[in-house]
């Protein structure tokens, strides 16, 4: 069968998803002889998730001129960055049960970034560009803090229920975890504070919609938890709630509205 240059272009521009699928089922293997060659696994796929995002965001064979935005891509460059964050941590402490977390996390939103792929839009200056990019940063940095908050909490359990361990069961000690998980918070609230900053002067026109809502709800949640943290030594379980509330209504501001136009009502936004 011969095929057209458009339909070639497809499926070049398809493969790299379905490999990343497949090594993070394979990366989501755990214990015995599968534990080497899910641990191999992990890089591969997300070198292959890089070459699908690539794809997805510019619309290589689809016939689309800009970048592909939409909740799904976004939502898988966010997992992403945390699985590179997770790739360079792995490195200094073997955290195996991560991997396990996150592996059918990738398989999931590389599915619905190939089903759900956007709609392609032209930014209006390299201002609104880089604004974007802040954005996805800011969420790639403030998932990883709620990946290392979720592994604080786990800690802390098992540390209740089988008493005190070095490191809780993570591999890593307790403060050292605490300090690094406030430390993406804080890194993150910086970045979300540029985006903000920044969209107040590339919009057009300020509009008061559910995206404006929740970021500066978001904003406002991550700001009293860094507050609190330093005047009030918020620790623990209160913090890391603070963290999820936060991280939440900052999924909702973009993600969700886009989810929502997208998926539910099926249009694009505006």
């Amino acid at each position: 069968m011969i095929l057209s240059s458009g339909s070639g272009s497809a499926l070049a521009s398809g493969w790299p998803g379905v490999m990343a699928s497949l090594l993070y089922a394979v990366a989501a293997l755990q214990g015995g002889r599968q534990e080497r060659w899910a641990t191999m696994a992990l890089p591969a796929a997300w070198m292959a998730h890089l070459l699908a995002l690539i794809f997805d965001l510019s619309g290589w064979g689809t016939g689309g001129q800009g970048t592909r935005l939409g909740f799904a891509p976004v939502l898988s460059l966010t997992v992403w960055i945390v699985i590179g964050v997770h790739a360079v941590e792995s490195r200094f402490v073997p955290l195996p049960a991560v991997r396990g977390w996150l592996a059918p996390v990738g398989v999931l939103v590389v599915l619905l970034a190939a089903l759900f792929p956007g709609d392609s839009r032209q930014f209006g200056s390299p201002l609104a560009a880089f604004h974007f990019v802040l954005g996805v940063g800011a969420y790639g940095l403030f998932g990883a803090a709620v990946l290392h908050g979720a592994l604080l909490d786990a800690a802390e359990r098992r540390m209740r229920m089988k008493g005190p361990s070095p490191g809780g069961g993570t591999g890593m000690p307790l403060l050292q975890l605490e300090r690094l998980t406030f430390r993406f918070v804080e890194v993150g609230f910086l970045v979300l504070s540029a985006t903000v900053l920044l969209g107040l002067f590339t919009a057009t026109q300020w509009r008061w919609d559910h995206k404006t809502v929740f970021s500066l709800l978001g904003w406002a949640v991550f700001a009293a938890l860094l507050v609190g943290r330093r005047l009030q030594g918020w620790r623990g379980r209160r913090a890391t709630r603070w963290l999820y509330v936060g991280a939440a209504l900052l999924l909702l501001s973009y993600v969700g509205s886009r989810f929502v136009l997208e998926v539910l009502l099926g249009r694009p936004s505006a």
